[in-house]
């Protein structure tokens, strides 16, 4: 056993390179085991143990800075720099983030959970070390699917321009989430499969076998500048257009291999870019099989690779579904997703509709501009990205939908609090970034019928729409009966009260409820509307209602700065409403990872903290119950 004697990353440099392959299974029999009790992600972890390993090696960190794109691949680093017990709780409450974490370890250079950063945030810590006249090494593990997204291709070029001494490692496993697209995507094929390489590499290697006692030595040399062969066969000519060092494509889970070309990339003095081929999923049956879907996992029966319990209903599926059957009788529908098919539950559209629907790859920005182009000439697309995500395409959204008024549906999955993902994946932002977008109609159903009517509605609506939803439905709707038909920016009345009346929005509809059955227990008269839409408001029944309550409160799972609680005030405000107004959502921070019950309780929002909070500002403003 190796893993347990590792405390840093020193103590695998005292290995030989048998025991580095040991400690390699080791660690991902503990990433397996983990992740299997906890959920995270699997796939893409396993395909990173030998180059995690390699990378420790060869440099010194926390002196040398290893940034890792998107983060989820760095399980395996987390083990080998301090981590393991606190990896036990990895994604829950007092353990370790499935992403880097800079607050979390020094080891941890940047704190990343998007795509398409590394090679930036890797030139900006070069040029500081240049100017500070510092002597560190700065190496960007990216992804293949990064690649996908615009900002590689920007940093790349500046990189390369400038010269700047720096190392980036193409981690090449034909995957980002959902299997990749485009050009970029088949030009690393081609490089991967060079079949003139291949081809010759096999020739040698046979025709060297025969010749007695110098053959294979005479081979293992040729091994070693094999570099150089590929070279002369495969082409690299794109990263070298750009100004870096092109090597590979080489195996990624060759350690030996890997740990050469390391050491001869860090003494060079200009940018190298390394492509290592790996596999995702390497060393799970289940995950090698289906690398996307144990890309990111629910906790898993190792045995069998079945999920332990089912996580409640998709509401991306449930969209997808009905968006599918929409598209059946209307051939203007289609669905666009970011690198995000089977995540968002767009798979069931496209395996339904594989010819209008389009996975444009980690590039946000463009699939909200493609689908603004798309409507422009009379199609009804319909734009499926997370909440977290989706804010990368802000311009986009503002300048080319929304401005030219087109009939652009975005269906914003993982909206609220996401649970274990944590800070960086939190989908909490999106209603106060598109609120003050002219144009734009913004719902979010509490349960998964409103959600199926949203949909339906959005068909017949020629303008801008968002819908959020969260991930899971299991805990939507309060179990009663959702009216029969929706119109836009009109709300529902469930209860009324008196004393305190509540306007939710989404899944608060039913903690609102909740909350107010306690506190119609202590003796409070308490109403409950659901504002399924959050612009444009219906200002009639807000009026009305917040007119026969002595109290009004806001319950949103989004940031209270611009969200749907000063939407609230402004209206009451401007209508000259003088009774006290009470907003909740979530607070000024950055909400870390943690299961979403315990989210929810941090930040007030679960049905007994509402109570809990409702009933003393209730009493501090009127002396005791009504």
């Amino acid at each position: 056993m190796y893993l347990e004697n590792i405390h840093d990353p020193s103590d695998i440099k005292k290995l030989n390179i048998k025991q580095l392959k040991a400690l390699a299974e080791e660690l991902r029999q503990e990433i397996i085991k983990v992740v299997s009790d906890r959920g995270g992600h699997l796939a893409s972890n396993l395909g990173m143990v030998e180059l995690t390993l390699a990378m420790h090696y060869v440099f010194d960190a926390p002196a040398d800075k290893l940034i890792f794109d998107v983060g989820h691949q760095c399980y395996a680093h987390k083990l080998l720099t301090g981590r393991y017990e606190a990896f036990q709780k990895l994604r829950g409450k007092g353990g370790v983030s499935g992403f880097p974490q800079a607050e979390e370890s020094e080891y941890d250079a940047f704190t990343a959970g998007h795509a398409s950063t590394a090679i930036s945030a890797a030139l900006g810590m070069a040029r500081t070390r240049d100017i500070m006249h510092g002597d560190f090494n700065v190496v960007a593990l990216v992804g293949d699917g990064a690649l996908t997204g615009g900002m590689c291709y920007e940093a790349l070029n500046d990189a390369g321009q400038s010269g700047t001494r720096m190392i980036v490692i193409l981690n090449d496993n034909a995957m980002s989430i959902s299997p990749n697209v485009g050009a970029m995507s088949n030009y690393l094929t081609r490089m991967r499969q060079s079949v003139t390489y291949r081809a010759v590499k096999r020739g040698i290697k046979r025709g060297l076998e025969k010749i007695p006692h110098v053959g294979m030595p005479l081979f293992r040399f040729l091994e070693k500048i094999r570099d150089f062969l590929k070279s002369l066969f495969v082409d690299g000519k794109f990263f070298d257009a750009l100004g870096f060092s092109y090597i590979g494509p080489i195996d990624g889970h060759d350690m030996k291999h890997m740990i050469r070309i390391l050491k001869r990339s860090r003494d060079a003095q200009e940018p190298v870019l390394i492509h290592a081929v790996t596999q995702k999923g390497r060393g799970y049956a289940y995950a090698e099989t289906h690398p996307d879907q144990y890309h990111g996992v629910a906790p898993f029966l190792v045995e069998s690779g079945e999920a332990r319990s089912s996580g409640g209903i998709s509401m991306g599926r449930i969209a997808a579904k009905e968006l599918a059957e929409l598209a059946e009788n209307d051939i203007r529908i289609c669905a666009v997703s970011a690198a995000m098919t089977v995540g968002t539950g767009m798979d069931a559209f496209q395996q339904a509709h594989p010819e209008r629907f389009f996975d444009v790859g980690i590039a946000e920005e463009h699939a909200v501009t493609m689908a603004a182009g798309m409507a422009s000439q009379g199609m009804k697309p319909y734009v499926a990205i997370y909440s977290t995500f989706l804010q990368r395409a802000y311009d986009q959204i503002a300048m080319d939908v929304c401005r030219n008024g087109l009939p652009v549906t975005f269906l914003i999955d993982r909206a609220g609090l996401v649970g274990g993902d944590g800070a960086t994946h939190q989908g909490v932002f999106d209603l106060s970034f598109l609120r003050n977008l002219p144009n734009l109609v913004i719902a979010s159903p509490r349960d998964v019928r409103d959600l199926k009517k949203l949909i339906a509605l959005s068909a017949d609506f020629d303008g801008p729409m968002a819908i959020r939803y969260p991930k899971s439905g299991e805990d939507l709707g309060p179990g009663i009966q959702a009216q029969s038909g929706f119109k836009i920016g009109e709300w529902e009345l469930l209860s009324a009260g008196s004393d305190v009346m509540i306007f939710a929005v989404g899944r608060m509809v039913q903690f609102a409820m909740q909350a107010s059955i306690e506190l119609m227990g202590k003796g409070l008269s308490v109403g409950v509307v659901d504002a399924r839409f959050v612009k444009p408001m219906d200002v009639n029944l807000l009026m009305e209602q917040a007119g026969k309550a002595k109290m009004v409160v806001t319950v949103e799972e989004n940031v209270l700065a611009g969200g749907f609680g000063e939407g609230v005030l402004d209206i009451l405000e401007n209508a000259g409403f003088e009774r006290p107004v009470m907003t909740l959502g979530v607070p000024d921070r950055f909400i870390g990872h943690a299961s979403v019950r315990e989210q929810l309780d941090v930040c007030g929002l679960s049905a007994g903290k509402l109570s809990e909070r409702i009933l003393a500002r209730y009493n501090a403003l009127f002396g005791g119950r009504s």
